[in-house]
């Protein structure tokens, strides 16, 4: 049975028993959830790991959390869970995921405190899938919500955008911290977007700007439950304890290198609004 017909049948049997609004609300949490699945999935394996990881096992936690999202990934491909264009988006956050990671730990700026043999430049490889969730839920919930982005501004302004605000994670240890700046322009940039999206069967929208916040916020919370778990700590921080709240602000950065990242990989998908007419790839 498709999603399609998932969809339909349930959505069928709310709309006989509950009220419109309230049938919208239950089906947008739903698509939500599916969205998700990725980050619900990885979220899940660190609680639980962190509580009942055998000491002195054969197989490090972090090596464990390694092979475990590389199984998610293939099973989510192979029962047709997850689109290859979805797969491309994973593997591109991975790879800048990964990159920004080894730079903060030579920084300084967090730690791993662990021990594990799958790491690069000391930074343990489901690291990079941490922040591939970010692309996966992106890229889903534009398929799941068929979400359209209108008026979107200029393709090569927000590619410039997202350039700017991913060099000042690395800058910003050397030169001015200009995150004030690229706060504005974000404002700047996508203040007149809309997001187009249907979570049952009424077409509604939210503005860009909102919706950022709001995603930036749930990571930022998901970010503390790793920090609580003591899978990664922050450089004067200990485990079992909350995360700076300025990270919120530099997630909301964060999700517009996402989200043009998704835009660079799969445009396709996001509907021919974001194509621009000269392809730069």
């Amino acid at each position: 049975m498709s999603n399609l017909s998932v969809e339909r049948r349930l959505g069928d049997f709310m709309r006989s028993r509950l009220p419109r609004g309230l049938a919208e609300f239950i089906m947008f949490g739903l698509k939500m959830a599916w969205a998700c699945l990725f980050a619900g999935l990885m979220l899940l394996a660190i609680i639980i790991t962190s509580m009942a990881w055998p000491e002195g096992a054969a197989l490090a936690r972090y090596d464990f959390l390694v092979i475990y999202a590389l199984s998610i990934q293939i099973a989510l491909l192979y029962f047709k869970m997850e689109s290859w264009a979805e797969a491309r988006v994973i593997l591109l956050f991975h790879i800048s995921g990964t990159i920004m990671e080894v730079f903060k730990l030579h920084m300084g700026s967090w730690g791993y405190p662990e021990a594990g043999l799958l790491k690069i430049g000391g930074v343990p490889l489901f690291s990079g899938f941490m922040y591939a969730s970010v692309g996966s839920f992106i890229a889903r919930a534009i398929r799941i919500f068929d979400m359209r982005f209108e008026p979107y501004p200029p393709f090569w302004v927000t590619i410039v955008l997202a350039l700017a605000i991913y060099a000042n994670f690395f800058t910003h240890h050397y030169i001015w911290d200009i995150r004030y700046a690229l706060f504005a322009a974000t404002v700047l940039v996508f203040w007149r977007v809309r997001i187009y999206f249907t979570p049952f069967g009424q077409r509604l929208w939210m503005p860009f700007i909102l919706a950022a916040f709001l995603a930036s916020l749930f990571l930022y919370l998901a970010e503390n439950i790793g920090t609580l778990t003591g899978t990664w700590l922050y450089a004067g921080s200990h485990a079992f304890s909350f995360t700076n709240i300025a990270k919120l602000g530099s997630w909301y950065l964060l999700l517009y290198v996402s989200f043009v990242q998704v835009t660079l990989v799969n445009r396709k998908v996001l509907g021919h609004d974001l194509r621009p007419k000269t392809p730069l790839f």
